[in-house]
Formats: C-alpha cells, sequence, structure tokens
C-alpha cells in the first residue's frame, strides 16, 4: 500500500526542452513501488512548446507540479539556482532530490531504490547511475561540498562526460535533507578557478577511487 505521506520531492528545472521533457518525464512520473513522491517542474521562462509539454502531462500524472521562473530583462548569473530555489520551496517532503530532464532513471523503481538506500543520518546523498546506482552519502554538506561545486560549477557543465563519472564525482543526481537545500543550493554555479578546480578533482578523485 502506498503512504499518502511524501516522502520524496524531486525537482527538476528545465528551459526549452519540451522534446527531453516528452521522452524523459514520463520515466520520472511513473516509478513502481511504495514510497509515495512528487515531482517539481519549473520551466525557465520556456520559448518552446515546454509550457505545452507539462500542461498535458500534469493533466496525465497527478503526481506533477509544475511552476515556473518569470522572465527577467536582467538575468541573473545562475537561473538555474533561482528556479532550483523556487522548487525547493514547493517541497513537501524532507528529502529533496534534484535531478536532470536529461539524464533520465535506469530502473522502473528507482524511487524506492533511493529513498530506501538513504541514510537518514546523512544531510546529502549522490547518485552515480553508471556504478550500478551507486549511493554515496555525506553525514553533513559541507564534506558534500567539493562534490557539488565541481559538478554544479557553469549550470551543471562538472556532469559532462561518460568515463569516470563516478572517480571524477560526476553524480546523476543528488538528495539533500530540506533543512540544509537551501545552503546547498548556493554552492551551484559557485565560481571556481582554475587552481581550485584542480585541487578539488584531485580531492575527488582521492577519495572515490579507493570507494
Amino acid at each position: 500500500m502506498i503512504s499518502d505521506t511524501i516522502k520524496l520531492s524531486v525537482i527538476i528545472s528545465v528551459h526549452d526542452q519540451a522534446e527531453a521533457l516528452e521522452q524523459n518525464l514520463p520515466l520520472f512520473l511513473s516509478s513502481q513501488g511504495e514510497v509515495n513522491y512528487e515531482v517539481i517542474v519549473v520551466d525557465d521562462s520556456s520559448s518552446d512548446e515546454t509550457p505545452d509539454v507539462l500542461k498535458r502531462f500534469k493533466n496525465e500524472y497527478p503526481r506533477l507540479y509544475t511552476t515556473f521562473l518569470p522572465h527577467s530583462e536582467f538575468p541573473s548569473p545562475s537561473r538555474r539556482r533561482l528556479a532550483l530555489t523556487i522548487g525547493a520551496k514547493a517541497a513537501h517532503s524532507e528529502w529533496i532530490a534534484i535531478v536532470d530532464i536529461n539524464r533520465p532513471p535506469v530502473n522502473e523503481s528507482w524511487v524506492d531504490f533511493l529513498y530506501n538506500n538513504i541514510n537518514k543520518q546523512s544531510e546529502v546523498v549522490s547518485v552515480y547511475r553508471n556504478k550500478k546506482n551507486s549511493i554515496q552519502s555525506w553525514d553533513s554538506l559541507e564534506e558534500a561540498s567539493p562534490f557539488i561545486c565541481k559538478a554544479e560549477r557553469r549550470s551543471g557543465h562538472g556532469h559532462q562526460g561518460n568515463l569516470l563519472t563516478y572517480q571524477r564525482g560526476a553524480y546523476d543526481s543528488i538528495v539533500v535533507r530540506k533543512d540544509r537545500i537551501y545552503d546547498a543550493l548556493r554552492l551551484f554555479d559557485k565560481e571556481i578557478s582554475s587552481s581550485q578546480l584542480c585541487g578539488l578533482s584531485i580531492k575527488i578523485f582521492l577519495t572515490n577511487i579507493f570507494n
């Protein structure tokens, strides 16, 4: 029996991604299992068919909630961070998963797998699909911050590439306890110098190569 309590909030920020939504959003919305969850999609002022796609899916899937980030003549350095913040404010659960519409789940029970493997004493959990859905737990956001800063720099540039994703800390999704989500989002699109990036890369590689 599925619990009425929402145990996981999944947040997706999109901009002009109607095609990706058509292909992948149903995979996020149709996880099988007992864990009740919600999917929150924040539209960053799309000019393509994204609003129409979201409206149609919203009629089909009760667990889907949509909202938007208004257009601005003075763009923020990180509209993605603003969009995710809007999504976090709408979340109803203790755990918030930040996912990318272009990195869909790889199994039909991904929500149950994820929620049931979260160390509830942790503040941050990262998920790597290419390592048999490996989950990496962090007791504190501060411990996870090098991974977040590296992966989420330049609007998620650190996620690019399919080789050695675990060793590089290029997780596919990240789950943050709600009481730390706003602190975590401050690490998104954080300015990192070349020397800092090199230091983060070495630290992450040494951490993960032995795990």
